[in-house]
């Protein structure tokens, strides 16, 4: 498991999509390169603010766009717009340098990991040693020694205490008392205590810690899995001279799964009470969700079933061992693993999401399980930004009580977009908040009065400002890339709709150089992502922008279209893909954008490639196996067959492969390597913990055994992402170089 940065997730998202101001040394613009886009002149351009809502209703403000020496800690009052500092980071800085000594000590303080919401301290992790900065006093203290790192760290709500994990066992340290307390003590390489395994990890939390605090402090929940019953994968390293090997359990589908049970600790140590769904082991695989009541007494937990298509929500309480369903979900295709579920401070009421509808929605229940009415209906669904499950995410923003009415973001006016909007919890009185067009992806603060909008376009550059709750634009935080179009020749596409062979809509985008000329015919470079409700065309800023200007500036067209099941507009078309992924019904809709792309009087029809990550890789395969359009094409880390993945990830669409052996057998690209049409480059890094190497040796060897050419890239002990500089202008150069050689 590895520590998230927990810093609003505006923050996130802006670290993959913006650049900070750069203005060129003369007045002519430059062409955009992949050595500046990935290099170190980009990579210190790349810088937003890191922003987060404190329990006193001020915005936390770190802005790494500044000089290193001059960014500080700092908070906003919305009320008045006046900024001051939260601590004295020349002075942090000196107590950091005697506290571990000017030889380890930064030159300049970086930013923390985490700030708790009070503003009283701020995490750092060095030395893998965990130190905690008194913001207060402008002064660290460190809070751990050893020769093992922790990883997983969680402040608790009252931001007294910090719970993680060191190897394989959960503790607690005590800032005020400097003490640290064991909870558990019997962690192993196959025994994991507050540490989510890779598949709860990926698929299942979504990227998130496995700890989880009570409202009151008191007590910590958490997971402890046995991974004894999954097999090992083995990765070897180039280094050193006789390689390092790394393990790692992964579990196979249709094979067995690690095993999970609950516990429930008091933080200052004491017998952990294990909550007893046994009785429910046949009928679920998965803890799905856990989260505190607000009385602190009982948590709510939510399981899931090996196939997926039932999902449970139970009430429990640790203290007695009672528990109580509440209610279930089911789906003759796969249920979701959703965010939405917000418990009321009146201890009666909890707010549901669900896909019952086919389209996502918030409903009203009483906590003894009784609905009381359906919030938002409608053939739209809520969303939240945009974030690793893109159907995952909290897509309410802010619930108040008092007058009884909600505000959420959601897709009613376009699925393209996000919007805000506010609604009364009987469902009556909604209205939509935010005015323009675009991805709207908005954080209140702690009493509501406020938010803090990310706002984007298509052709707009991120920008964050601050609102009032009615949507009165009081100030603009950070306008990003000022000068950036003054420094490149930057374009942006066109969005429109492709009918589908059924008259479906397709949502598309084209982009053109500057010196398009509709006499002439082009190349096209398509991007293809292609996950179910995993939508690529949006009206906000893309993170390929960059990258697609060095294309344009090479002659080639750039153009997507979203397949149906990946517009993320409702459960309904995501289910589409049940048993068939990986297979030409996928694939149709993809085609139809490519045929109506051909027939414009300015395509070179032979002249046309594909390219995509992950997914995007697989569906690349896909076309390249299943249809003769594309001349070339590149699959980055794709995923060949879908036996070689996560369970929890394959299964949900496909089922177990016992049930369904020929769907499986269909979906392997590896058994249509044999029909690639175009030339391939293959890419993966060896160290994919994701989507493993033995994807990309098992589709080379049938390509080998075929007689098929193609190129191959293999990135040595690189992850899913190859997200270092040096890989990445490798890769994006060769990528360029593979499309002027091939297209």
């Amino acid at each position: 498991m590895k520590y998230k940065i927990t810093w609003n997730a505006a923050a996130i998202i802006l670290c993959m999509l913006v650049a900070s101001p750069l203005m060129p040394e003369t007045g002519a613009r430059k062409p955009m390169t992949v050595d500046w886009i990935y290099g170190a002149d980009g990579l210190e351009a790349v810088g937003y603010p890191r922003i987060q809502w404190l329990e006193d209703n001020t915005i936390m403000i770190y802005d790494s766009t500044l000089p290193a020496k001059d960014r500080i800690l700092q908070s906003m009052d919305p009320k008045t717009l006046k900024r001051k500092p939260l601590c004295h980071m020349r002075r942090a800085l000196e107590s950091l340098r005697n506290l571990i000594g000017e030889k380890d000590c930064p030159e300049e303080l970086p930013p923390p990991l985490t700030v708790h919401s009070s503003g009283r301290y701020a995490l750092y992790s060095l030395q893998n040693d965990i130190l905690i900065l008194d913001l207060c006093h402008s002064s660290f203290l460190r809070a751990t020694k050893t020769e093992q790192p922790e990883d997983g760290m969680e402040f608790s709500p009252d931001g007294k205490k910090l719970a993680y994990v060191r190897n394989h066992d959960l503790f607690v340290y005590d800032i005020e008392y400097n003490k640290e307390v064991r909870l558990t003590k019997d962690g192993s390489d196959t025994l994991l205590n507050g540490e989510l395994s890779y598949l709860y990890e990926e698929d299942v939390f979504y990227r998130k810690a496995g700890i989880w605090w009570s409202p009151d402090s008191r007590s910590i929940a958490f997971l402890q899995t046995d991974l004894s019953p999954v097999k090992k994968l083995y990765y070897v390293d180039f280094r050193p001279y006789f390689p390092n090997i790394i393990q790692q359990h992964y579990p196979v589908v249709g094979g067995a799964l690690e095993t999970a049970r609950l516990g429930v600790v008091p933080v200052m140590g004491g017998p952990v009470a294990w909550v007893d769904l046994e009785m429910e082991r046949d009928s679920f695989a998965y803890y799905a969700h856990l989260d505190w009541l607000p009385d602190s007494q009982s948590l709510a937990v939510q399981t899931l079933n090996r196939p997926q298509d039932e999902l449970k929500l139970y009430f429990v309480s640790p203290k007695t061992g009672g528990k109580e369903l509440i209610l279930k979900e089911s789906d003759e295709a796969w249920v979701n693993i959703l965010d939405d579920i917000y418990f009321l401070n009146n201890q009666e009421n909890f707010i549901w999401g669900s896909e019952r509808t086919g389209y996502k929605h918030l409903y009203l229940y009483k906590n003894d399980g009784t609905l009381l009415n359906a919030i938002t209906s409608g053939d739209w669904a809520v969303r939240g930004p945009t974030q690793f499950a893109f159907w995952a995410g909290k897509s309410v923003v802010h619930i108040d009580e008092t007058k009884k009415t909600l505000y959420y973001t959601g897709l009613e006016k376009s699925s393209l977009e996000r919007h805000l909007y506010s609604i009364g919890l009987n469902g009556k009185g909604k209205r939509r908040i935010t005015g323009k067009d675009g991805f709207h992806s908005v954080f209140f603060s702690p009493d509501g009065q406020y938010y803090i909008d990310f706002f984007s376009t298509i052709s707009k550059m991120p920008e964050l400002s601050l609102h009032r709750k009615d949507g009165k634009r009081l100030a603009t935080i950070h306008t990003i890339g000022t000068g950036l179009e003054d420094m490149f020749d930057i374009q942006y596409p066109t969005q429109f709709y492709i009918p589908a062979a059924d008259g479906f809509q397709l949502p598309a985008q084209l982009w053109k150089p500057r010196s398009f000329d509709p006499q002439k015919k082009y190349p096209v470079v398509i991007y293809q992502y292609g996950g179910p409700q995993a939508p690529v065309v949006l009206n906000r800023w893309n993170q390929y922008t960059f990258y697609n200007q060095v294309l344009l500036q090479e002659d080639y067209l750039v153009f997507t279209v979203d397949i149906r099941s990946s517009t993320a507009i409702s459960q309904d078309l995501a289910e589409t893909v049940l048993h068939k992924m990986h297979t030409g019904d996928e694939l149709r809709d993809l085609l139809a954008g490519v045929r109506w792309l051909k027939s414009q009087p300015f395509v070179d029809p032979d002249r046309v490639g594909i390219w995509g990550w992950s997914y995007g890789g697989a569906f690349t395969l896909l076309a390249m196996t299943h249809s003769q359009e594309f001349k070339a094409g590149i699959a980055v880390a794709a995923l060949t067959d879908l036996r070689f993945h996560s369970p929890k990830w394959s299964e949900f669409a496909m089922k177990s492969p016992d049930a369904f052996p020929e769907a499986y057998e269909n979906a392997s690209l590896v058994t249509h390597a044999k029909d690639l049409h175009g030339r391939l480059l293959l890419v993966h890094g060896s160290y994919d913990f994701n989507v493993r190497p033995q994807n990309a040796w098992a589709f080379s060897d049938a390509l080998i055994q075929a007689g098929k050419p193609f190129d191959m890239m293999i990135y040595p002990m690189r992850s899913h992402g190859i997200s270092d500089a040096p890989a990445r202008i490798h890769l994006f150069k060769k990528m360029v170089e593979f499309w002027k050689l091939n297209l």
